[in-house]
């Protein structure tokens, strides 16, 4: 008995978390490149992927991604916004920083909230103003007692969530929206690979076999959860999307402090705490109205 359309879609959405949560593991295997050179072979090699599979599938996607009002600014404005989100996580993952980069996953969703209604002027529920008020309070608990503000992790997810706004009001398809980005940032990112070869700094020639395939493998693993994600999230409901998400920032935390022996302190714990107790509120909330849009006919 073959699989129906929402299973399959749970599936791909599931997987692409996974891998997502796994890109710690993945990153400090590349430690010792610096993080600029890592950033720009993940754009050129996810761009050359990308690119190539839409111009299989469709021969004019560009010209009519590019046709819509408002898409050419807001995708360029989207570009510069996640090659800042991957730059800034590769950083933090190979200078053990992988805790603080995944708090800011596990915020993103509420920061998307606070997007809905600020931006989109939505209206918040009784639970969901619960959760946003405990994310906020654990937040600022963990500004008090470091002293500073969680940068890594707020910078992530503001810079995403502001990444995920745009892409939901520019009226163009996901793959073909990622498309277009990635043809903005492949000059850029080619033209200052090409600088570091001519000044002496490259380092792909002068890696071995493994890291060099690591370092072209870095197109693949960005644009395949994408492509994935793409594929399940227009086939289960969105607020199911969001519960499922949590899966990422887990396996993060989990890499970075049982892998890479990064402190977790009793600071962090309470601070993290309180946001955890946000997001099971968010998704207790989120859980009903996934039941009903999946009993929903199709």
């Amino acid at each position: 008995m073959g699989l129906t359309g929402a299973t399959r879609g749970f599936w791909a959405v599931f997987l692409a978390f996974v891998l997502w949560g796994l890109f710690p593991v993945y990153w400090h295997q590349l430690r010792t490149v610096p993080s600029a050179q890592i950033l720009a072979h993940r754009i050129v090699w996810c761009a050359l992927l990308v690119i190539g599979y839409l111009s299989l599938r469709q021969r004019h996607w560009l010209e009519e991604s590019l046709r819509a009002p408002r898409v050419p600014w807001l995708l360029a404005i989207s570009s510069v916004l996640i090659t800042g989100n991957w730059g800034l996580y590769i950083w933090a993952v190979n200078h053990e920083h992988v805790v603080d980069a995944s708090l800011g996953y596990f915020i993103n969703p509420l920061v998307n909230v606070m997007f809905g209604v600020l931006v989109l002027h939505e209206r918040l529920n009784r639970s969901q103003r619960i959760a946003v008020t405990l994310a906020v309070i654990g937040v600022s608990y963990l500004t008090w007692e470091l002293g500073t503000p969680p940068w890594i992790a707020l910078t992530l997810a503001v810079s995403f969530g502001c990444y995920g706004l745009i892409r939901k009001i520019a009226p163009v398809q996901s793959m073909a929206g990622l498309g277009v980005e990635c043809a903005y940032l492949l000059l850029p990112a080619m033209g200052y690979l090409l600088w570091c070869e001519h000044v002496g700094t490259g380092v792909l020639g002068r890696l071995d076999a493994y890291h060099s395939t690591l370092l072209i493998g870095g197109g693949a693993i960005t644009g395949l959860p994408l492509v994935w994600f793409a594929y399940g999230a227009r086939r289960i409901p969105y607020s199911l999307v969001g519960i499922i998400q949590f899966v990422a920032p887990t396996l993060q935390l989990l890499a970075g402090v049982l892998l890479f022996r990064e402190p977790f302190t009793r600071v962090q714990a309470l601070g993290f705490s309180l946001i955890w107790a946000a997001l099971l509120i968010y998704a207790a909330d989120a859980v009903p109205r996934t039941r009903r849009e999946l009993s929903m006919p199709r």
